[in-house]
């Protein structure tokens, strides 16, 4: 019971439909005017049906022996060869021209959600600059190469900025109007536009692998999850429209009526009863929710997500990269010896210069100022631990508490909400400086706007340690949290809480968090997160921003108030007016405004998911 919306929903009337209308309508006014005078006249009307419902009688007789039989074309053909036959031209006519119109109507809303996607497909660019100036094909660059994008191109890949700033408009992936300043090896997304100078980029994704041909898929495949609503309405009007046909033909039988006033009482019945208010809107409800997330950076894999999603009672939270930057930063330094916590960091700081490591990284950032690298004559990374080095003529250890304790340093393990590096000069344990994940500034509000869209439960599943998973627990206020878990402990988890009935959702972005995600009713991966979750994902949040949660659940909720509100308005005005055809109150014109109007109404209140309010 989908045809109808498919088929119009992606060609549309062709050019060719629409001229004969035109001139089936030029002729049908023609045959009006002679029909008082001539008998001929019912010959033009005719031509002038044929001419506008020949491609609905077509579609009717192909579909006639298929499990489509029962469509609305089915419906419309033989409502209006009766009104014809029985002499209802110019109602039988009407009947085609407003059913047609109501087709237009439909496909210019289509095409308005679909332009709201298409921003997304258009993100894809095929022709790249590498840095000596040479333009090759988007897919036969590799990772590691170095790519220029100039002031107002679009960034073809995913890459690593190489340059020490660059300014970014992102609108097209988050739908932020804002620029968005970006620093020196931060990553930044294909699709993404550079508004300030010319930047060079080290791409770190192929193509094929890149977060812009994954979403174009996603996009692409989309119409395939169709959400329970809408099969639901697929089942119905699978027995509805042949339940009322039958009662169409029963009808001049039933009625104690003469025949032709009973038979033109049964063509009002069908032509009242023709279900594409339903096969219409609905669909299209869904598609435009699917619209209005998009161009908000929020992606879903098929209606059905968006569905689910607006019943969602609990909501489970990664912690590293999902609630947090997934970055340290130094956030406290401790003496325990007569050093000062300035020469800890300093000598913290010089010791980590030479590596590459995100703690060393985080130091270096906090230290601030220049390093004398003739300070340091020996240096050695133990992988997994930390640094040994010369350092001013002393011996410098600095790393993590096995380290210091495997050179037989005298310490005490320090319980800290992030990571540790301990410093020991010349054998004696001087100090430590703690590192911690920031909380990303949108999450501060998270659990509060998730209650009062209903979300009874939000938690917390981390691998992370018990302080650091509490720091963040009490920063966002979660109802529950769970830490030092393993992926196989996450899943227990999530599967215990839908074994109660509860409708669960897994916010999350790693790689250890693929199986989880599948797990979740409607799994939710963060755009920059690992392969393995964006893939396994039922939702995409196309920015890191916790605060997309709380988009994507007031569109999915509006989406699915605005298509509860066209069923309930199209099943009303139906029935209604089934009624008034049985009595013989209501007119084929009437019976037509009835159907087009519902549909129109439908469209247009559809259309209004496009509206909501950050």
């Amino acid at each position: 019971m989908h045809e109808h919306h498919h088929e119009h929903g992606e060609e549309g009337l062709s050019k060719t439909n629409k001229i004969l209308m035109v001139i089936g309508i030029t002729i049908t006014i023609l045959a009006f005017f002679l029909s008082s005078k001539f008998e001929m006249a019912k010959y033009l009307f005719i031509l002038a049906y044929i001419l506008i419902g020949y491609d609905i009688i077509l579609k009717a007789v192909k579909h006639l022996f298929g499990k489509d039989m029962f469509d609305e074309n089915l419906i419309m053909t033989i409502a209006t060869i009766g009104a014809i036959i029985i002499g209802e031209y110019t109602e039988g006519i009407a009947v085609l021209v407003l059913y047609k119109i109501g087709e237009l109507l439909q496909d210019k809303a289509v095409d308005s959600s679909k332009d709201k996607i298409k921003k997304v497909l258009d993100l894809k660019i095929n022709e790249t600059t590498l840095k000596d100036g040479k333009k090759v094909h988007t897919e036969d660059v590799k990772v590691g190469d170095i790519i220029l994008v100039k002031t107002g191109d679009r960034v073809p890949l995913d890459c690593i900025l190489q340059d020490k700033v660059a300014q970014l408009d992102m609108s097209a992936l988050n739908g932020e109007s804002m620029y968005v300043d970006i620093n020196k090896g931060q990553e930044i997304l294909a699709g993404s536009i550079n508004v300030g100078s010319a930047i060079y980029l080290e791409v770190i994704r192929e193509e094929k692998d890149s977060a812009v041909s994954k979403i174009i898929e996603l996009v692409n495949n989309a119409s395939k999850n169709k959400s329970k609503t809408e099969k639901y309405i697929s089942k119905f009007c699978k027995i509805y429209t042949p339940v009322v046909i039958l009662i169409a033909i029963l009808l001049p039988v039933i009625l104690n009526v003469e025949l032709k006033e009973a038979v033109y009482r049964a063509l009002n019945f069908l032509v009242i009863s023709c279900p594409c208010a339903l096969v219409i809107s609905i669909p299209l409800g869904f598609f435009v929710g699917m619209g209005a997330a998009s161009k908000r950076g929020i992606l879903a894999k098929g209606t059905v997500y968006l569905d689910k999603l607006a019943n969602i009672d609990s909501i489970y939270l990664d912690k590293t990269g999902t609630l947090t930057d997934g970055k340290f930063k130094v956030d406290n330094i401790k003496s325990v010896s007569d050093y000062t916590m300035t020469q800890i960091l300093e000598y913290v700081a010089v010791a980590e210069s030479k590596s590459n490591h995100v703690i060393a990284t985080s130091i270096l950032e906090k230290y601030g100022a220049k390093i004398d690298e003739k300070r340091i004559t020996s240096h050695e990374e133990v992988s997994g631990y930390g640094i040994k080095a010369t350092i001013d003529g002393k011996e410098v250890i600095c790393g993590n508490y096995k380290l210091l304790n495997n050179n037989n340093i005298v310490l005490e393990k320090e319980e800290t909400r992030g990571a540790s590096v301990y410093l020991a000069i010349d054998g004696e344990y001087k100090g430590y400086i703690t590192l911690a994940d920031t909380t990303k500034e949108g999450a501060k509000n998270l659990v509060k706007n998730l209650h009062k869209r209903g979300v009874k439960e939000v938690v917390i599943l981390t691998g992370d340690r018990r302080i650091a998973a509490q720091k963040v627990a009490n920063e966002i206020g979660v109802d529950n949290m769970y830490y030092e878990l393993l992926p196989q402990d996450k899943v227990r988890i999530i599967e215990d809480a839908k074994n109660i009935g509860n409708n669960v959702s897994f916010v999350g972005d790693g790689i250890n968090d693929g199986p989880v995600i599948a797990m979740a009713d409607v799994g939710i991966a963060m755009g920059k997160g690992s392969d393995i979750a964006v893939e396994t994902a039922d939702i995409i949040l196309m920015t890191d921003e916790p605060e997309k949660i709380i988009e994507a659940i007031d569109i999915s909720k509006r989406t699915k108030r605005i298509v509860n509100q066209n069923i309930v308005i199209i099943l009303l005005t139906k029935i209604a007016f089934l009624v008034c055809s049985v009595l013989g109150i209501t007119s084929m014109w009437l019976a037509v405004f009835a159907d087009v109007g519902i549909t129109i109404l439908a469209i247009f209140n559809a259309l209004r998911i496009f509206r909501i309010k950050k």
